[in-house]
């Protein structure tokens, strides 16, 4: 009985680093997904100013040729006032390069703000493309000193695996069952220590009797209130 309970106390320490590994594998895990999530964000960010940029400067070139094509009528209307022979058609024409020079004006203001679009989108623009190419080397750095440790993990839990596999297939299968239920149920520790009549899992006291029978090691005895597995260090 003294071996299994060794053998159980091996077995839980080995169970507890495989835990502490696997779970500092899936938070590597984690992070190597949220950082690559995190440039995947940055970058739709860029794209998405480039296609607003892009549309700014089509609205702008469409703005630009309106200009351009009033500046022609005005230039147009302009050229045919010395060939105007009535007062009436004289004036009808003022009134319409009146017009036209409204609407220049216009065009003029439309187009000043676009500029001023374009420029806020273009700082934008390069803030974020800084800030990519920024995040990109620092997550590249990290994802090569993650994928290393993964490495080392993945190399861990292998050897240890091995070791607790020899140490499980020791044990009757009652108490691999019993151990296994318990580890999992009690947050990785089904083995503890019963010291001053109380278990150390629990820290509830021990019927007298039951604590007095951890020393003859005939059986291994359970803990009435937890269920842990006991043992003393006394006879260890």
């Amino acid at each position: 009985m003294q071996d299994k309970i060794k053998l159980l106390k091996e077995l839980q320490a080995i169970d507890q680093d495989l835990k502490n590994v696997r779970q500092g594998r899936e938070a590597l895990e984690k992070e190597q997904a949220s950082l690559g999530s995190e440039t995947d964000r940055i970058r739709a960010m860029v794209e998405s100013l480039m296609s607003e940029l892009d549309k700014l400067r089509d609205e702008r070139r469409t703005l630009q040729l309106a200009l351009e094509q009033e500046e022609q009528n005005i230039h147009r209307s302009e050229g045919h006032l010395p060939a105007i022979k009535t007062q009436k058609e004289y004036v009808a024409v003022l009134k319409e390069i009146d017009t036209a020079k409204k609407l220049n004006k216009d065009l003029q203001d439309r187009i000043q703000a676009k500029d001023g679009e374009i420029a806020a989108v273009t700082r934008d623009r390069e803030e974020k493309e800084q800030e990519l190419a920024e995040l990109t080397a620092k997550v590249s750095d990290r994802l090569e000193e993650i994928a290393r440790q993964l490495g080392e993990c993945e190399s861990q839990v292998g050897t240890q695996v091995h070791d607790r596999d020899s140490l499980f297939d020791q044990l009757p299968v009652p108490l691999r069952k019993r151990y296994q239920l318990l580890f999992e149920r009690r947050g990785g520790l089904a083995v503890v220590e019963a010291r001053n009549g109380t278990c150390s899992g629990c820290n509830m006291h021990l019927p007298p009797q039951l604590f007095n029978t951890l020393f003859t090691i005939q059986e291994i005895q359970s803990c009435p209130h937890c269920n842990r597995l006991l043992y003393v260090t006394a006879l260890m």
